[in-house]
């Protein structure tokens, strides 16, 4: 028999091998989570308060953008404070959690992209009964279920990561609590753990990437048989804004899920997983809001107004 010390604590190695780059790494993260809040807060309320956004398109813009507010929420918070502190100790109880939350969150968020790229789909293909297909009831059942779905998938890869006790060393080589970083930790067999959450991820990841690339492949051909290219130029435009963010998205988290194994040191897994996970929720705002047209007319109507008000 082997003595093994059972766990009750993580900490996080997360930044801590590039001590030099503390203050630095705190301020720049600091920054794009506060444009990164404040971007998807206003599509949010831009949403809710003009009544010309409330259409399918835009209820999907504005679930997507809540989804992406609370996983950033999961961990970014927690990393800020890690920079500050050397005590980055995080229970094995609230390890899971943040591993649950974010998972089923960054599930929801994948499986909302793919009701895009249907909605589009919808409106392009069958424009005269998209009203009837695609309703704002219609609209909120399929986010629902899209978080439904994404926290099955959640609860399922995070129980066969905890199922077991987790032995020595405590040092989880990441920002936060990632599966393959945790489960290396388990008493169990983790290689057979790891294999099979990172086939559940990757399944997942990529079976919605395959029905996106199927709705563009429907969408295009639609498209091309447009006369006018005004009109081509017109359906291309509502579709640029989430084909953009879906290549940023997938393409990130490609890297994460299917680059090969990381070295000893662990590093390299922290810095590969910034894109995925501080980066993309900082673009997705920006790109949604600076290449639509509705969402900056309602912005200025909401400043109108706030003007009129003060005067």
């Amino acid at each position: 028999m082997i003595n093994q010390t059972i766990l009750k604590e993580f900490t996080l190695v997360g930044f801590s091998v590039y001590q030099h780059a503390q203050t630095f790494l705190f301020v720049a993260f600091l920054c794009l989570y506060l444009v990164t809040l404040t971007g998807n807060i206003a599509i949010i309320s831009l949403t809710w308060v003009d009544r010309c956004l409330h259409t399918p398109m835009y209820l999907f813009l504005s679930a997507l953008s809540f989804s992406e507010t609370c996983y950033t929420l999961t961990i970014i918070p927690k990393m800020l404070a890690d920079l500050l502190t050397k005590n980055r100790s995080i229970s094995v109880i609230g390890c899971g959690m943040q591993m649950y939350f974010f998972l089923g969150l960054g599930g929801a968020h994948t499986i909302i992209l793919t009701l895009m790229g249907y909605d589009r789909f919808l409106a392009i293909c069958n424009p005269l009964r998209y009203p009837l297909l695609m309703t704002n009831m219609l609209c909120g059942q399929l986010v629902a279920s899209a978080w439904a779905a994404g926290f099955i998938i959640s609860v399922t890869e995070t129980a066969l990561i905890f199922r077991g006790s987790f032995c020595g060393p405590n040092l989880v080589k990441h920002f936060f609590c990632h599966m393959r970083a945790v489960v290396r930790l388990s008493c169990l067999d983790s290689e057979l753990t790891e294999f099979t959450v990172t086939v559940i991820s990757v399944s997942g990841l990529m079976g919605t990437f395959l029905l996106i690339i199927l709705t563009y492949v429907f969408i295009l051909s639609t498209v091309l048989r447009i006369p006018s290219a005004e009109g081509k130029q017109k359906a291309f435009s509502t579709c640029a804004s989430h084909l953009t963010v879906v290549f940023v998205h997938f393409g990130f988290a490609s890297i994460v899920y299917l680059k090969p194994e990381p070295e000893a040191s662990g590093g390299d897994d922290t810095v590969i997983a910034v894109p995925y996970t501080v980066i993309t929720p900082f673009l997705s705002p920006l790109i949604f809001s600076l290449r639509n047209k509705d969402m900056k007319n309602a912005f200025r109507k909401v400043l109108g107004k706030t003007s009129s008000l003060n005067k």
